[in-house]
This record gives C-alpha cells, sequence and structure tokens, in this order.
C-alpha cells in the first residue's frame, strides 16, 4: 500500500523505507502497527535518514542493526567499525586461501588475544602506541608477539589499500627482534644415557632424531617409499603440523639427507615393527597407529627417558642442534650441513653453530 510519502511502502504488517547512501539504493523493511501514529513515525524516520546522510553522520547499524547491509557499510566508517568485526571479516573472506594450521593459528590468535584486548575499538582509533604498549605486556617470546601481529597487520593492510582509512597504524610497529635460543647439543655420553633407557620403537625414534637432523614434524611423516637404503639417503618431502599433512616448512626443507650409521641402523631395526603392513615409518609405542603430532612424543617419550637417564632437559629440537654441531666439529662443509638441516643458505649455520666450526673451515669461507 503507498502511504503517499515517497519512499515509503506498506506491506501487511511491515513496511519498507527506500533511500541512497554512497551511491547504493536502499530498501529497509521493518514491522509496524496498522496505526495512523506508527505511519507518522516511519515518515519522520525516513526524513531523519535523510537529513543524517546529508550532513554525514548517518550510521546505518544504529538505524538497521539487522541489516545485511549495515555490516557492508560499516567498514566505509572507521570511527564505527569496529577491529573484532574487521578481522572475523578478514578471517573469513581468507581462510580459503590458508592451509589448515595456518587458519587454526591466526583463528586462536585472534580470538584469545586479538579480539579481547582491541575488538571493541573502533579501527579509526587504533594507534601504534597502543599496539606497542600492549606487545611489552605480553609473556612471550618476540617471534611469538611478531606471529600475533600478523593477522591484525593484514587485516589493516587491506582496509589501507581498499582506502577504508588514510593511515594504517601497523606501518610504525616494527616487529621485535628475535633472541636466538642458544644451542645446547647433547654430548655422545648424554646420547647414550638416553638410549639406553629406551627400548624399541622408541629407541628407533629418538636415535633416528639424534643422527639424522629432522624436525619432529618431519620424522612421523617420514613413509618407508622415502627412504633409499641401498644409496644410504632419504628424502624430506613432507611434515605432519597438528595432525594435517603438509609440504615442508621452506622450499629448501624439501631435501635429501645422507644416512648416517647411526640413523641407518635405527631405520632396519625400525622395519620390524612397521615396514610390512604400515607406509609411515614411526609409530606410537603405545598404541601402534601412526604419529599425526610431535607433542605426544615429548610427553610419551622424550620427558621420561630424559628423567631415568637423569640427563638435563632440553627440547627435542636441541636433537637438530646436536646433529649439526656434530658434523661441523668433525669438519663437515657448512654448506652441506645447512643442506642437511633444511636451511635455505649457510649463514644461519655460521650465525647459530659457528663456535663449532673447526678455524681451518671458517678460513676457507
Amino acid at each position: 500500500m503507498d502511504t503517499g510519502h515517497r519512499g515509503i511502502t506498506i506491506r501487511g504488517n511491515s513496511a519498507q523505507i527506500a533511500f541512497t547512501y554512497q551511491g547504493v539504493r536502499c530498501r529497509e523493511t521493518i514491522p509496524i502497527p496498522l496505526t495512523k501514529a506508527a505511519q507518522k513515525e516511519l515518515i519522520l524516520k525516513r526524513q531523519a535518514i535523510l537529513y543524517e546522510i546529508s550532513i554525514g553522520t548517518f550510521d546505518y547499524s544504529r538505524h538497521f542493526p539487522y541489516s545485511k547491509k549495515a555490516q557492508v557499510f560499516r567498514k566505509t566508517r572507521p570511527n564505527r567499525y569496529t577491529i573484532g568485526e574487521a578481522l572475523k571479516r578478514w578471517l573469513q573472506r581468507n581462510q580459503a586461501k590458508l592451509q589448515k594450521s595456518t587458519l587454526q593459528d591466526y583463528s586462536s590468535i585472534i580470538y584469545h588475544h586479538l579480539i579481547p584486548t582491541f575488538g571493541d575499538l573502533p579501527i579509526a582509533e587504533l594507534t601504534a602506541s597502543k599496539v606497542k604498549e600492549w606487545l611489552s605486556e605480553l609473556n612471550c617470546s618476540n617471534k611469538r608477539k611478531s606471529n600475533i601481529l600478523i593477522p591484525l597487520r593484514q587485516m589493516f593492510d587491506e582496509l589501507y589499500h581498499d582506502e577504508t582509512i588514510d593511515k594504517n597504524p601497523l606501518q610504525r610497529v616494527k616487529n621485535l627482534p628475535n633472541k636466538t635460543r642458544e644451542p645446547e647439543p647433547f654430548t655422545q655420553e648424554e646420547i647414550i644415557k638416553i638410549l639406553n633407557e629406551l627400548t624399541g620403537q622408541a629407541k628407533n625414534l629418538i636415535q633416528f632424531a639424534f643422527y639424522s637432523g629432522l624436525r619432529s614434524s618431519e620424522m612421523i611423516a617420514l613413509r618407508w617409499q622415502d627412504i633409499d637404503f641401498e644409496n644410504n639417503r632419504i628424502f624430506v618431502r613432507h611434515a605432519y603440523v597438528r595432525g594435517q599433512l603438509k609440504d615442508t616448512k621452506t622450499r629448501s626443507g624439501k631435501r635429501e639427507v645422507i644416512l648416517q650409521p647411526q640413523s641407518k641402523e635405527a631405520l632396519l631395526h625400525q622395519q620390524t615393527f612397521t615396514k610390512q603392513t604400515n607406509k609411515t615409518v614411526f609409530h606410537d609405542p603405545y598404541t601402534n597407529q601412526p604419529w599425526t603430532n610431535d607433542q605426544p612424543i615429548r610427553k610419551k617419550v622424550w620427558i621420561p627417558a630424559l628423567k631415568r637417564a637423569n640427563v638435563k632437559y632440553r627440547n627435542p629440537y636441541q636433537t637438530r642442534h646436536t646433529f649439526a654441531s656434530m658434523l661441523l666439529s668433525r669438519g663437515e662443509n657448512p654448506l652441506w650441513v645447512a643442506s642437511q638441516m633444511g636451511h635455505e643458505d649457510w649463514s644461519m649455520i655460521i650465525k647459530v653453530y659457528g663456535r663449532w666450526i673447526p678455524q681451518s673451515k671458517r678460513n676457507d669461507l
């Protein structure tokens, strides 16, 4: 039913208001009782909307909070559009592009760190100083802080390039320098003590870790078809991260690793357990199922073995440091060691393991 007022149409127990906002023709339906007083309020509401649009104060979500268009137009109002809304929409837009493990990381960061801290703040009100102050209070490593900022940085970068905001405060927030964790490799005596506390599949896994230099995530993704016993080598192609099989961390991570005598021995012993019936090399000895996560290894195998051996605790990553320092100490070429470790270049080897490189080798670099 036409009310006689332009832009207002009555349809049963509801009315449709039509208006143009930011060059877009909008129609919004609202419930209304069939009374003259209600229709008069409707006319006044449309007049108020037109006036607010004309002076630039119109807030779509205040008038029509449940409208889909309200969500779209809030993005164009930096003083109204909150960081929480923007982060959720950013995650939704990008989820198809992200690997599952990355999506889980970003979701956790957004919902456990960013939204609780900045979620209710309009995007126009975030400043570099607020971010820096918050970072200074976070109880985690600089590397973790940089990772936490990634979704926030990317979201604000998109808003800036979409011209929703005139300046990006995150451009003035630099990542904090990473503090390289000092390698603390195990001695041969400690390795023997640890391995003496293990048997079967658990022993094979840890012995292979010490003498192959693979990451835990790479070891549990290793398949028998990746092993070339005849030529004493393995091919590292995949990693298990949070239960998901994915390509190695970097392009250089996909590599060929020469089998040391001890790592080959561990694989030969492991054949008894898994080669005949399964594709994956290493299994949980308590369930005889493939490992799909590296955390249970630390809890079930690694920590108990070090306690029984009375060896100072270091995390499982130190097996990689042990492998690298062992190769360098015996005079292997740092460039070759870098390739075995899956590093993109040898500068990391020099930076992290320089003290284990003999002077004669340093002079050749």
